[in-house]
């Protein structure tokens, strides 16, 4: 089962998760706010957070934001907040999945389920190729998930680290927005802005803008492809 760390201000919430939780024999931890929520992840290791964003001393988001710079745990966002624009945004700032308030502690199972069983199909002894991958001077190992370009290593977040696996592994092969969704985020559906943002990211830590491609090339309307520079 999980180690899980629910980030909860609202005691009866709170105290509903953790029974469920700890029935399903999940090891669980709570707590009420971001910053201990941020001293709990770098003392301890989760195998995934759930995260409310009506939180007393930090904005969810940015709380969000705050962890991905520490760690790559995944991160369920539960919200009262339905407008897509804003899902899309926390999505966009790292969230693994999100949950719409109120929901039941079934469907906060099956969410926990799915974003673990991609989790661990990431890991060691999962779905990712052991091979390591070479497109001029890049190089992805997928089972070590470690990146280098002309040998110097790449800090790369877990998205934009599957990204770049996912492209490499399909060396000048134009491989289509919807295809993308499906495999790197595991979502059958899905605002273009996500892989965008993602892209733009992973540009910047290549050395290259939209505008002056060395690996990554987006075809408009059709998809994006990773190859080496001409």
């Amino acid at each position: 089962m999980a180690r899980v760390l629910v980030v909860e201000d609202d005691q009866f919430v709170r105290s509903a998760l953790i029974r469920h939780l700890s029935d399903a024999a999940h090891t669980v931890r709570s707590v009420g706010t971001a910053l201990e929520a941020l001293r709990e992840v770098a003392q301890v290791g989760f195998d995934v957070v759930v995260l409310d964003l009506g939180l007393p001393d930090l904005d969810g988001r940015e709380a969000l934001k705050m962890l991905r710079g520490i760690t790559d745990v995944p991160v369920i966002v539960a919200t009262a907040r339905d407008d897509e624009a804003e899902i899309v945004r926390l999505l966009n700032d790292g969230a693994d999945d999100y949950l719409t308030k109120p929901f039941s502690v079934e469907h906060l199972s099956a969410r926990m389920a799915a974003v673990l069983r991609r989790a661990r199909a990431q890991g060691p002894g999962g779905g990712p190729p052991s091979r390591v991958l070479r497109v001029g001077g890049l190089t992805v190992d997928p089972l070590r998930r470690q990146a280098e370009l002309d040998g110097v290593p790449l800090d790369l977040t877990r998205r934009e680290f599957d990204l770049l696996a996912f492209l490499a592994g399909r060396p000048g092969v134009v491989v289509a927005r919807k295809e993308l969704l499906a495999e790197v985020w595991q979502q059958s559906y899905g605002d273009d802005q996500t892989i965008d943002v993602h892209l733009s990211w992973l540009r910047r830590k290549l050395g290259e803008t939209a505008a002056s491609p060395r690996y990554l090339h987006t075809l408009r309307g059709v998809g994006v492809k990773l190859e080496p520079p001409r």
